[in-house]
């Protein structure tokens, strides 16, 4: 007890001994609380500010920024590119030394050397806005200007730079300087829409950023600070050339150039390109349509991840398309113009409507008035599909006149009444039922009840009668009565809706008796894709138009899987094909070969709707099959008498088919018939084998087990034929 004692008088002691030395010196004990204060207070602050920044995890995801999807042709072009930031991503090593050089000379000299805060250069910042009473610059190092781009936001705060400066710490604890150098370089906005050097390369100079030399790396940099403020060339190009040479002046400084260097390069221009003259999507309804396609698969990963889509068309064959199309259809637009404006057919469209003389001609005196209503309501629309019928492959697409005014694509939106383009499925669907292609049936008036009730007596275009007529000749001629006849007296329309079905029409197809004269609508693109059964000996592949999707490593996210399946024999695709021959070769396609010296094996057929509002042509060889369309958005406006499918559809697949196969240098290519199809010489009277006596004989093309087996009989000729007859009663070719 007297041991704890004594320790307690000398812990007393020892106390009055420190009271009187601050007692003492009282001087000491205010500045020594505020430090501990201080040091507490800024302790708690950075313990509490520290808590919602990045985590590692974060900072590794934040770490790889928002990226450009590039869309691909087959043919390795790019056709577009989607981004919600269009930046492209690339390595530190692939950038040039300039550009590096540049960087740090102007935003951050000493980076390689400080680790996130640059006090130095904090100090005299510090001292220079002090003296001058205003903000002279700021003293955020390049880590500094990363964290605040990726992690922050830029608004200005006391407690916002006091996280961006431990971002910046944090950052660069986590990354070397390297990756954090190729960080900032791959983020920065830069103005046009660019996000990072290669994006930004790309839109003020049309190069990749290996490629940029040093006073356009200066451009680059010089924007860092304000992509879209004073230092933008599209805003205030002698400002942008100003701050160009304060970077390269700033190079010099750093030894990066010499000062001969720098009188050379500040002397050129600025070389930027026309932000104006930035061309859009090539095949640009096609990309959009690869877009829906996608964006119900990734939603906003379509925009933000990088991904590579690699798809099926060629820009060879979409330019190719693109000049026939434009070869003809604004010639014939403007023909159509000039007879609306000539009739006066104009006259209903306003409001309220020109009903007087005295209203007309003052209308028409205004051609700038007159202009501007013939294309907002008469411009004339189109639409063009090209697939691979043995791939399905779409390798070419118009859905409009101009995408930038219609979005409208009409390649694959559009359901249109496709006339006498329908009637080789009607044709088909007989031809695979046993009936063969001599099957007669008469030319001849025939009446049509329509669904409504309404009775319907369809003609031919040329108003032409007839007797017995083979399932050849009518579709040469492309004779409705025929085919009307057809439905009511060979195959019932439900068989024929159902083969419809199988030839993958999507749209309601009525089993009634104008079935066979394109009474329903269709799709341009599963029209085309239907006849490329016929070039596909029977096989239909759906249209496809993304063959691969790869994500910014190159991992294989998804590849297309053609789905292919039978819808008739192979017979019945080999005399189909064979019968459209007949129409480009002789029939209403005939144009094709006497006037656009189109002369490589073809097949196809035309169509024309009522009062020439819709005009089609679909046709392929065995390589390509080709659907066009033509007509207005409104179809209430005709495209005017004899506008048919023959003179308004074909003038562009003709060109764009010839075209296509020189630019593709596809080698001539015949339709090869399979063994159970025959040719025979036919008597066009008795429908038998022919024989020399006959005096009209034409080839015709039979299923093998059903070709007629008997010699004519009503041309016998001398007797001495007889024997010729026992030889050879059939003559295949």
């Amino acid at each position: 007890m007297k041991r704890k004692r004594r320790d307690n008088r000398s812990f007393k002691e020892s106390v009055l001994e420190k009271s009187s030395f601050f007692q003492h010196h009282p001087w000491i004990f205010y500045p020594l609380i505020a430090i501990v204060s201080l040091a507490t207070f800024t302790a708690l602050s950075i313990a509490i500010l520290s808590r919602n920044l990045p985590s590692l995890a974060e900072l590794e995801v934040a770490g790889d920024p928002l990226l450009v999807t590039r869309i691909y042709s087959s043919d390795g072009k790019i056709l577009d590119e989607l981004f919600l930031q269009k930046r492209i991503k690339v390595p530190l090593i692939q950038m040039p030394d300039n550009l590096i050089k540049a960087t740090i000379a102007s935003e951050d000299r000493r980076f390689w050397r400080h680790w996130g805060l640059d006090f130095r250069r904090i100090a005299k910042m510090a001292f220079v806005n002090i003296t001058s009473l205003k903000i002279r610059g700021g003293a955020s190092t390049l880590t500094q200007q990363l964290a605040r781009k990726v992690y922050l936001t830029p608004r200005k705060s006391i407690i916002r730079k006091i996280r961006e400066q431990l971002t910046a710490i944090q950052i660069e604890r986590t990354y070397s300087k390297s990756e954090i150098l190729e960080m900032y370089l791959n983020q920065m906005p830069l103005g046009r829409g660019a996000h990072g050097v290669q994006a930004a390369a790309q839109a003020y100079f049309g190069k990749n950023v290996e490629n940029l030399t040093v006073e356009e790396s200066a451009v680059l940099v010089g924007l860092l600070q304000l992509p879209y403020g004073w230092y933008s060339p599209d805003r205030n190009p002698e400002a942008a050339l100003k701050r160009r040479n304060v970077v390269l002046k700033s190079m010099v400084s750093c030894g990066y150039l010499t000062q001969a260097e720098y009188d050379s390069v500040s002397q050129l221009k600025l070389g930027v390109i026309d932000n104006k003259n930035e061309q859009g999507a090539i095949a640009p309804y096609f990309c959009e349509y690869v877009r829906q396609l996608m964006q119900d698969k990734y939603g906003l990963r379509l925009y933000t991840d990088g991904l590579s889509i690699y798809t099926t068309l060629d820009t060879r064959v979409q330019a190719c398309a693109d000049s026939a199309m434009n070869a003809f259809v604004p010639s014939l637009e403007k023909e159509i113009w000039h007879r609306f404006i000539k009739n006066h057919e104009f006259t209903n469209w306003l409001d309220p409507p020109l009903d007087t003389p005295e209203k007309i001609r003052a209308f028409l005196a205004d051609s700038a008035l007159v202009d501007s209503l013939m294309e907002a309501r008469a411009t004339v629309q189109s639409a063009l599909i090209a697939l691979h019928p043995n791939s399905g492959h779409i390798l070419a697409m118009i859905g409009g006149r101009d995408f930038k005014k219609w979005k409208y694509n009409r390649a694959v939106q559009m359901a249109r009444q496709p006339g006498s383009a329908f009637k080789p499925f009607a044709y088909t669907t007989a031809i695979d039922n046993g009936w063969p292609t001599t099957t007669e049936l008469l030319n001849q008036p025939v009446v049509i009840i329509m669904p409504d009730g309404t009775r319907w007596s369809p003609k031919n275009y040329d108003n032409s009668t007839g007797g017995p007529t083979t399932f050849r000749e009518a579709l040469r001629l492309s004779l409705n009565m025929v085919a009307a006849r057809l439905i009511q007296e060979v195959i019932p329309p439900q068989k024929v809706a159902t083969y419809a079905k199988h030839f993958g029409f999507t749209t309601t197809i009525n089993p009634y008796d104008g079935i066979a004269l394109g009474q329903d609508v269709v799709i341009p693109i599963e029209l085309t894709s239907a006849f490329s059964v016929f070039a596909n000996r029977g096989v239909l592949v759906d249209p496809i138009a993304v063959l691969r999707v790869e994500d910014k490593d190159g991992n294989v996210l998804e590849e297309a899987t053609p789905r292919r399946r039978e819808v008739i024999s192979e017979e019945t695709a080999s005399i189909m094909t064979d019968l459209l021959s007949t129409v480009i070769n002789k029939g209403t396609g005939s144009a094709a070969r006497w006037r656009y010296q189109f002369y490589r094996p073809a097949a196809g057929k035309t169509g024309t709707t009522n009062d020439f509002r819709n005009a089609w042509f679909v046709g392929f060889t065995p390589q390509i099959c080709a659907g066009v369309w033509i007509g207005f958005d409104d179809e209430r406006i005709s495209l005017g008498k004899n506008q048919t499918g023959a003179n308004t559809a074909l003038p562009v697949w003709a060109p764009f088919m010839q075209m296509v196969h020189d630019t593709l240098h596809l080698p001539l290519a015949e339709f090869v018939m399979p063994p159970g199809v025959v040719r025979l010489k036919i008597c066009s009277q008795s429908k038998k084998i022919a024989t020399p006596s006959c005096p009209e004989i034409w080839d015709e093309v039979f299923v093998r087990d059903m070709a007629p087996a008997d010699t004519c009989d009503i041309h016998r000729g001398p007797e001495k034929n007889r024997d010729w007859r026992k030889k050879s009663d059939r003559i295949i070719f």
